[in-house]
This record gives C-alpha cells, sequence and structure tokens, in this order.
C-alpha cells in the first residue's frame, strides 16, 4: 500500500509570496493605465507580458552583463563569432551582446525607437524565439506610433524584478496572474493557460510521493513532462518537489505548448532555470507531437475542459487508422466535441515500459470522461483499454469553484504501469470534495482554494486509503471506496419482444398505400398504385388475426381486380407496414422460425461483467414481459466510473407535518400583508 507522509510539503510556499507575487503582479498591470483609449481591454496583455520578460531576463543577467560584453567585444575584435563563448560569460544558455539596458533607452528618449529593437535583437537566438512569438517588435511600433513607448519603458525599467527580490516562485506566481487578467480582459478561457498552484502542488504530491524512497537516492535523475504546459507550472511544481526532498537530484523538464504567449513565458522560465530551452516546444501535441519517441519518468497535464478537436481530426483519425496501438490513438477517439481522452491517451503514450521503470502520470479532468459514451463508444473503449491494463490507480474528486474560468467539479486520474502489488487489480476512488476553504476574494469563478494543511490531509488520506478503506470504523472511511478493475465494467445486453400483429384495411389504409414509395416503385405512381388500392377497397373494414389470412384475401382480391400479387421481399414487407397493427394479443410473427424482433419494443440493460445476463434476465424482466428473450449478438462490453453514485448519501425529506406547519405559517404571514396593504 501507498505509505503515509507526513513531510509531504516541507518548506512549503508561505501565503505571503503568493500576496507578494499579486501585489508585484498588480503593479505591473498598472501599466495598463497608460494604454487605456490607445488600446483595447483586450491587447493589454500583449503589450504588459513581453515587458515584464523582458526586464526579468534583463535583471537576471544583471550581474554578469559587463563580462557577456567584454567577451562579445574581445571575440569579435578578432573577427570570431562570440555566441559559443557568451553563455559561459553569462552563467546561463542566453545572454545579451549589447550595452542597452531599458534604464539608458528610457534615459534617451530620441533614440529609443533603434535602441529598443537593438536591444532586443542583442539577444541569443533562444530569446529571441521567445520575443517572435510575442510579436514584440509590432508591439514597439505601436507604441511608438501612439506615443507611449517612453512613458511604457521607464515604467518597466523601474521595476524590480532582480532574483535576489523576487524569487523564481513569486515570479512564477506573478507571471500567472498576469497571465489571469489578460484572460479576463480578453474574455478568453484562462484555465486553458494555467492551473491554480494549489491545485498544482496537490497534484505533484500525489503523483510523486509514493516513489519517496527513489526519489532521495543522491544523484538520481528524473524526466518530468506535459503536453500542455502552459505557462510551466506544473513542471515547475514537480521539479521544486523532487528538489525539496533531494537537492542533489537531476531533474530534466520536457513540454508542448499551443498558445505563442504561455509558450514563450514558460520558455524563458526554463532558461532563468538553466534547462534546456529545446525540451520545452510549441505547437499542437494532438497533430504535431514533437516528443513522439520519448518516454519520461513523471507526466501530467490539465488539458482544456471539453474543446472540440475538430482542427485535427484529420491527423488524430489518420494515426488511429494507420497506427493503431503504434500510435496514440488504437484505443479510439472520443467524441468531436471534446478532446480530453486524447490528452489522457498522449500521457499514457509517454510512459516508460516497466522494465526500464516505468512511469506515474496525473491528469485533470472535469467529469464528462468519468461516464460519457455507451458500451463500445470511443470513450467507453478507452476506459476498457486503461482499467483491463491495469493502469488506473486512483480517481481523486475534488472541490469545485477551485478553477478560475469554471465552478464545475473536477478530479485528479493518477496512472500508473508499475502498480505495487496492494493496488493490482485495484483503483481507488477518493473524495476530497470537502477539503476547502473560502477565497476572501474571489478570482473570476475561484471561490475556493485548498490551503497548505488540507493538501497535507489530503496526501495522508490517498497514502492511507487501501487500510482506511478496509476499517469500516475509521473516521475517513466514508471518503474512500475501493473497488476492482472488473467492477467499472459491465454487459449491455439488448432485450428483444416479438412483434405481435393484427392485420385490416382501413380508409387510413388507402391513404397510405397511395403515399407508400416502395408500393409506387413495385406498380408505378399514379395509376399503377390506384389500381392497388382500388383493388383492396372491397376489404375495408375487414381485420384478420394472421398473415396467413390476411394474405389469402388480399391476393385473392387482387387477382380478381388483375392486380399482380408478387413474392418480392421489397412488396411482401410493404404490405405487411400497409395492413399490419402492433397490438400486444396479435400473432407473433416469424423470420426463419424464430419471433422475429420489435425494434420500438427493443430496450437495453447494463448488466455487471460478472453477473449471468440470462439469470439477470430471469429476475429482473422476465417477471414483468415473459416473452423477452437477449439478443447475444448485439450484447457489448462498457465501461464507466460513477464517481458521485458511488458515494451519494441519501438524504430523507422532512416531514410532511413540518412542511404543512410552515405552509400554514407563510399562508398566515401572507393574509397579513395583504390586510395591511388593503388597508
Amino acid at each position: 500500500m501507498l505509505r503515509t507522509y507526513v513531510e509531504t510539503n516541507p518548506n512549503a510556499q508561505s501565503a505571503a509570496d503568493h500576496a507578494a507575487a499579486t501585489k508585484l503582479a498588480n503593479r505591473i498591470w498598472q501599466v495598463a493605465d497608460l494604454l487605456r483609449g490607445d488600446y483595447k481591454r483586450s491587447d493589454y496583455g500583449k503589450v504588459i507580458l513581453p515587458f515584464t520578460v523582458l526586464r526579468r531576463l534583463e535583471c537576471v543577467l544583471e550581474p554578469t552583463r559587463k563580462q557577456v560584453l567584454e567577451t562579445h567585444q574581445l571575440w569579435a575584435g578578432k573577427g570570431v563569432k562570440s555566441d559559443p563563448f557568451l553563455p559561459a560569460a553569462s552563467g546561463y544558455a542566453f545572454y545579451n551582446r549589447t550595452k542597452h539596458t531599458l534604464a539608458d533607452i528610457a534615459g534617451a528618449p530620441e533614440d529609443e525607437k533603434d535602441n529598443l529593437p537593438k536591444y532586443v535583437r542583442g539577444f541569443s537566438d533562444n530569446v529571441q524565439e521567445v520575443f517572435a512569438q510575442f510579436r514584440f517588435e509590432e508591439h514597439i511600433q505601436r507604441l511608438l506610433d501612439t506615443g507611449l513607448l517612453h512613458r511604457v519603458v521607464s515604467n518597466f525599467a523601474d521595476y524590480d524584478l532582480h532574483p535576489n527580490t523576487v524569487s523564481n516562485h513569486v515570479m512564477g506566481y506573478a507571471f500567472e496572474e498576469l497571465i489571469r487578467k489578460f484572460s479576463e480582459e480578453s474574455n478568453e478561457t484562462a484555465g486553458e493557460h494555467f492551473t491554480p498552484r494549489e491545485v498544482i502542488k496537490l497534484m505533484a504530491g500525489l503523483l510523486i510521493a509514493p516513489d519517496m524512497d527513489e526519489i532521495k537516492v543522491p544523484k538520481m535523475t528524473r524526466t518530468v513532462y506535459d503536453p500542455t504546459c502552459g505557462t510551466g507550472g506544473m513542471l515547475s511544481a514537480a521539479q521544486e518537489f523532487i528538489l525539496q526532498h533531494n537537492a542533489q537530484a537531476n531533474v530534466f523538464v520536457f513540454g508542448q505548448e499551443l498558445n505563442p504567449e504561455s509558450w514563450a513565458i514558460c520558455r524563458s522560465d526554463m532558461m532563468i532555470k538553466n534547462q534546456d530551452v529545446e525540451n520545452i516546444q510549441l505547437g499542437n501535441t494532438l497533430s504535431k507531437p514533437f516528443f513522439r519517441d520519448k518516454t519520461f519518468d513523471y507526466v501530467l497535464s490539465n488539458p482544456p475542459f471539453g474543446v472540440e478537436w475538430k482542427k485535427v481530426k484529420e491527423d488524430v483519425e489518420s494515426e488511429r487508422d494507420d497506427l493503431g496501438h503504434r500510435g496514440r490513438f488504437g484505443a479510439g477517439t472520443p467524441r468531436i466535441n471534446d478532446g480530453s481522452l486524447l490528452f489522457l491517451q498522449e500521457l499514457i503514450s509517454k510512459m516508460k515500459p516497466v522494465e526500464d521503470g516505468g512511469s506515474r502520470i496525473a491528469i485533470v479532468f472535469n467529469g464528462s470522461p468519468l461516464f460519457t459514451g455507451a458500451a463500445g463508444s470511443g470513450e467507453s473503449e478507452i476506459r476498457r483499454w486503461i482499467l483491463e491494463n491495469d493502469w488506473l490507480e486512483a480517481i481523486v474528486a475534488l472541490p469545485d469553484q477551485l478553477f478560475y474560468n469554471t465552478g464545475i467539479s473536477t478530479y485528479f486520474w493518477i496512472l500508473t504501469n508499475r502498480k505495487d502489488p496492494a493496488h493490482k487489480g485495484k483503483v481507488m476512488l477518493v473524495d476530497a470534495r470537502d477539503y476547502w476553504v473560502k477565497m476572501r476574494k474571489s478570482l473570476g469563478d475561484k471561490r475556493k482554494m485548498i490551503s497548505e494543511q488540507q493538501i497535507d490531509d489530503i496526501m495522508r488520506l490517498y497514502g492511507e486509503a487501501l487500510s482506511i478503506a478496509e476499517e469500516e470504523t475509521h473516521e475517513l472511511h466514508g471518503r474512500v471506496k475501493v473497488f476492482r478493475n472488473r467492477d467499472f465494467g459491465y454487459q449491455r445486453i439488448t432485450v428483444e419482444r416479438p412483434l405481435k400483429l393484427r392485420f385490416e384495411v382501413t380508409e387510413e389504409t388507402l391513404e397510405e398505400a397511395r403515399e407508400s414509395k416502395a408500393l409506387q416503385k413495385h406498380f408505378g405512381e399514379g395509376e399503377g398504385v390506384e389500381g392497388f388500392v382500388d383493388a383492396l377497397k372491397p376489404l375495408m373494414g375487414k381485420v384478420w388475426a394472421t398473415k396467413k389470412e390476411a394474405w389469402a384475401e388480399v391476393n385473392a382480391a387482387l387477382a380478381e381486380a388483375g392486380v399482380a400479387w408478387s413474392k418480392a421481399t421489397a412488396f411482401q414487407k410493404a404490405l405487411r407496414e400497409l395492413i399490419g397493427v402492433r397490438d400486444p394479443e396479435g400473432e407473433v410473427q416469424l423470420k426463419k422460425g424464430e419471433p422475429e424482433p420489435d425494434p420500438e419494443l427493443r430496450d437495453y440493460e447494463n448488466v455487471p461483467l460478472d453477473e449471468d445476463v440470462e439469470a439477470y434476465l430471469t429476475r429482473e424482466v422476465l417477471p414483468h414481459v415473459p416473452d423477452a428473450w437477449i439478443d447475444h449478438e448485439k450484447t457489448k462490453i462498457g465501461y464507466e466510473i460513477p464517481f458521485t453514485r458511488h458515494f451519494y448519501v441519501y438524504t430523507p425529506p422532512r416531514p410532511l407535518a413540518e412542511i404543512d406547519a410552515e405552509l400554514n405559517d407563510l399562508e398566515a404571514e401572507i393574509q397579513l400583508l395583504l390586510g395591511e396593504v388593503t388597508e
């Protein structure tokens, strides 16, 4: 079983750091006051974000700026390209070759239009790629055209973003807050950019804590991957968790991000942390995966909720059909309006083989992937694939109103291909929906947060889940359920009942005959069908109990009218549809000697995998409809995880007497108020 971790969050980031980050972000966002009028609100972030990155990079490079400049001039004076020597001089994988700073650029307003672009172009190529995604030089020109460039440059030159003043922790929070503000102003979906930091911290803990013994091995190496990395919050949290427990560990992070601004921030942040920036790639993971052939120790993601994947449909389906399980989507594809389970398959494809140590996965979902899709659907087949391979370790239900852009309930799915023996063949459902505190001030739809203590509590609950589930007297017993993988599977059986008909000719029958496409095709339109109708008129009002009797008289009537009888299947079917009437007491229709099923009476039942379907039919169906049977050829296997059903607690309604008394009191109050009005 998973152990209990009392030391889950040593050196946890304090509330003071969050407050400092919010204060810093608010101060930086004041630049919006300068932009107001000349810029739309939705464009504020396009100026504020790149300037913040620029100032942060400048502050990080400030201690070695002089040395970098001297090194550049030395080699340039010899006619040798200086770039190979500058990272060593700067102490980072990036540098700036110019003498400029935002302060000296602001000090010479008349030259700003030339000096600022030169300054940006003086950065190493990996930084210039970041500013290219911000389209920074376009915004420099626009600020120049609106007369705002000097004021904006002067403002940012005054911000102290040196690492000694603003830690990477606080700067990361500040970037996230700026992204959130930008998303609010532009009416974008903030959840597509980043996840609340306390949620990330909990997620990283649940992902990595079970490996604590291995994590503490001196100088061990771990890789972390996020295919929807946003500004890099999850990657940073996973790295920090490992380093908190082993300062000598080597942690390498990898990520891919679709949004250019988020990618630019993530890449600049990783440069500052001396990570390999080539490990942070721009693009759509579903259609253009950059790390297709790599596997990782830890994989985590918060993919967009309920976002359609129509734009990548051709690429995804091509990979599914051409590569099958050799690709990422061999298990199936979900409906087009929600690509969440595609991202989960991407994560699974990045697991290391068990013989190489295996991997652990954590992903954030809303409730839909738990149950959407009937047996045989893409969603059900993906769940089936995961459960039958015994990869799902647990699902943790989180409080609602945790995210900035939605108040819906969310869940962590924790998966691994190296379950310990106690967990094999089992899935834990952990209910952490009540672990929250109310925020003093809402941020969009985010009204709740998980405190540091509650993170520790959830970690303990998760670590002891198996023993808590077994101990019925445990105070937290109601928060944990443990099931076998097969418990989530079911057989979707098709219950048929026989088609029972009586046969008759009425006025409506004749009208329907005239409109029947099948009869028009058989007899020809106009006079052909009308001849058939005239042949049936003598039979109006006739009712037959059996098909044999009806067919004999209809055949005779047609022969008398000179209309040919046909044994063709299309004619026979059209005739039965015309004069056959469903009747519970009617004749059972046979097909190849067996009762023909009535599509209108067809029903479906979900039967647990371990239950005999015939026994289920006998117990649950036949007492009500004795003539029913199961069409076994149509049986499908499905999987769903009805989380809320397993944790539902029945609350009995109030006594009727109490409700009546309350209604009487309300009625008396209304009468009193009406009396005052009439007076």
